[in-house]
């Protein structure tokens, strides 16, 4: 186990896409621009649950 090395999981990364595009989707509604809502939502989702989401640890 290396200490200090950031969790990474590549399911956080697809579902936080796909949960930020779709709440980006109504908050950019609510704005006026749904696409640019659907980008950043995107963005954010992905980067956010692909630090924080690391998931279940393998067993040695």
């Amino acid at each position: 186990m290396t200490r200090g090395r950031p969790h990474r999981n590549g399911r956080g990364l697809f579902l936080g896409a796909v949960l930020g595009a779709v709440a980006g989707y109504f908050a950019g509604r609510m704005l006026g621009s749904p696409a640019v809502g659907i980008v950043l939502g995107a963005l954010v989702g992905s980067a956010v649950l692909y630090r924080v989401n690391p998931g279940p640890r393998k067993r040695r």
